[in-house]
């Protein structure tokens, strides 16, 4: 161990021991972004950059269950990032389809998919459909895999779902805009039936939601972090906590 790793273990177990765990986000999302961009500065591929941050996420997971976290929302793949070259989307999803074998191979989580799975691959599909159904009984931290994910897309299915349900009824257009609420939207999200996230972390500088969980963050605090998505630190997320826990959260009052 050389000087520097010292010293930020220091700092690292000093941050953690004045973490407030009583004022700990039960629901966070987290915006993987800077995996290609990170790549790039230390010479590597995206392919590489991607693989990176992938293995980055079983180590953000221990720390959300060493900090009494809930629920965690990662995006791995945007309705947006359908738009790269092939020859970086296929070995993506290669990489994310691993990515969540590992996570229902663990035991500790409960894999839930947000997003639209017609949009993704069959191969794709199958892959987070098994690991839904293999962890539906897990009572570990909920990991919520956004992949074919877009806010603006949640809505608009959410939105669909509601009005097929009640087509299916019987109930008319006049009846459904009496009873149309927030809430009744709420019940046909991805997340239906979990909390809203309160605390959004993105990494590598951009200080942006690009439509994540545009429904839900509606009260959420937001911590933008420099440091690309590979190099995330523990120290880099017990700030966050950190950050999070001095705000005072008044919605609206």
């Amino acid at each position: 161990m050389n000087l520097r790793d010292l010293v930020y273990g220091l700092y690292a177990r000093r941050v953690e021991g004045r973490l407030d765990h009583d004022q700990v986000p039960k629901h966070i999302g987290v915006i993987l972004d800077g995996n290609r961009r990170w790549a790039k500065a230390s010479g590597g591929s995206a392919v590489q950059g991607h693989q990176a941050g992938a293995d980055k996420i079983s180590e953000l997971l221990g720390w959300c269950s060493e900090t009494d976290v809930e629920v965690v929302t990662l995006w791995l793949l945007s309705t947006d990032n359908f738009d790269r070259p092939e020859a970086e989307l296929v070995p993506l999803l290669r990489i994310i389809e691993n990515t969540v074998r590992q996570l229902a191979s663990d035991g500790r989580w409960r894999v839930h998919h947000v997003g639209t799975l017609d949009l993704l691959p069959a191969r794709t599909q199958t892959v987070l459909k098994e690991a839904e159904e293999a962890t539906a009984g897990v009572e570990g931290i909920i990991v919520n895999v956004a992949v074919g994910y877009g806010g603006r897309q949640e809505i608009a299915d959410a939105v669909r779902s509601l009005l097929l349900e009640h087509s299916s009824r019987g109930t008319t257009f006049e009846e459904l805009a009496e009873v149309v609420s927030t809430d009744l939207i709420a019940e046909h999200l991805y997340t239906r039936g979990q909390p809203d996230p309160d605390l959004v972390i993105r990494t590598s500088g951009e200080q942006r939601l690009s439509g994540f969980m545009l429904w839900q963050s509606a009260h959420s605090e937001y911590y933008f972090c420099e440091v690309f998505w590979p190099a995330f630190r523990k120290v880099d997320f017990l700030r966050a906590l950190r950050d999070y826990a001095a705000r005072h959260r008044r919605y609206g009052a």
